[in-house]
C-alpha cells in the first residue's frame, strides 16, 4: 500500500556558486514533488555567483538567500537555519533526481528518526561511470558514507541534534554522515543523477582514486582546509 503523500512538509536546500549550467536541469527534476504538493519551498543559498544563477533561481520561483561567504557546508547550514519545513532535502545544483523521487522521499518521511540518501548515478553512458557507481555503492554499504551528490534527506530534529553541517572547506557531506551514523542512514533505490563533468575533464579513474585518497586522509584526521587545495 502506497503511503499517503505528506503535503507541504519538505524544504529543498541547494547551495550554488556560478551554477547556471546545471541548475535548470536540477530544478526541472523536482517537478514531481511540486506537482504532488510534497515540496513547501526550494531554497537556494548562493555563495556569490557572478553568472545568471540567482536570476534563474528567482524566475523559477525559488527562495534565494545570499551567503556572506562561499562554502558548501556554510551554505547548507544557512539553508537549514532559514528553512520553513521540518524536513530538509539537501541537494547539489549539478544533481538531478529520478522521476519517482517524490514517492521514495515521501515513504522515508514516515520514519523521522532516520536520514536517507539516494543511489548515486552519473549522467554518462560510459562503462567507467557504471564502474564508479558500483564503487560508490560498495563504499556506502561498507562505511555508511554517501557523498553529497547523493542528496541528504533528514528531519529537522535529527539535524539539530547532531549539530548540522559544519563550516569546513571539504568533506562536509562525509562529516555529517559520520555523525548521523550508519545505523540511522538509509539508501533509497531511487537515483540521484549527478554531473560527470569533473571526471570527463580529469579522467575517470584518476579522479576516482584522488577522491578515495582524500577520503582516507580525512578519515585519518587530515585538515579539510589542506584537503580542499588538493581537490580542485
Amino acid at each position: 500500500m502506497t503511503p499517503t503523500m505528506t503535503r507541504g512538509e519538505l524544504s529543498i536546500i541547494i547551495p550554488t556558486l556560478n551554477a547556471e549550467k546545471h541548475l535548470p536541469h536540477c530544478l526541472d527534476s523536482l517537478s514531481a514533488g511540486l506537482g504532488s504538493g510534497l515540496i513547501r519551498e526550494v531554497l537556494i543559498v548562493d555563495g556569490g555567483s557572478t553568472d545568471h544563477t540567482i536570476a534563474m533561481a528567482g524566475s523559477a520561483g525559488c527562495r534565494v538567500i545570499t551567503s556572506p561567504k562561499a562554502g558548501r557546508g556554510r551554505q547548507l547550514h544557512i539553508g537549514a537555519k532559514n528553512a520553513k519545513s521540518n524536513w530538509f532535502l539537501f541537494l547539489h545544483a549539478d544533481t538531478a533526481l529520478e522521476y519517482n523521487w517524490a514517492d521514495a522521499v515521501n515513504a522515508q518521511m514516515h520514519f523521522p528518526k532516520f536520514a536517507a540518501a539516494f543511489t548515486l548515478a552519473y549522467d554518462s553512458p560510459k562503462k567507467e561511470a557504471r564502474w564508479l557507481e558500483r564503487r560508490a555503492g560498495q563504499r556506502v554499504r561498507a562505511l555508511g558514507l554517501p557523498y553529497g551528490d547523493q542528496g541528504l534527506l533528514i528531519h529537522k530534529s535529527v539535524y539539530e541534534d547532531i549539530g548540522g553541517f559544519k563550516d569546513i572547506a571539504l568533506m562536509e557531506d562525509v562529516d555529517i554522515a559520520q555523525r548521523i551514523g550508519k545505523s540511522r542512514l538509509r539508501i533509497m533505490t531511487t537515483k540521484a543523477i549527478t554531473s560527470s563533468e569533473k571526471y570527463e575533464r580529469d579522467g575517470w579513474r584518476k579522479r576516482s582514486w584522488k577522491n578515495a585518497f582524500l577520503l582516507s586522509r580525512f578519515l585519518m584526521g587530515a585538515s579539510p582546509d589542506k584537503l580542499a587545495k588538493a581537490y580542485k
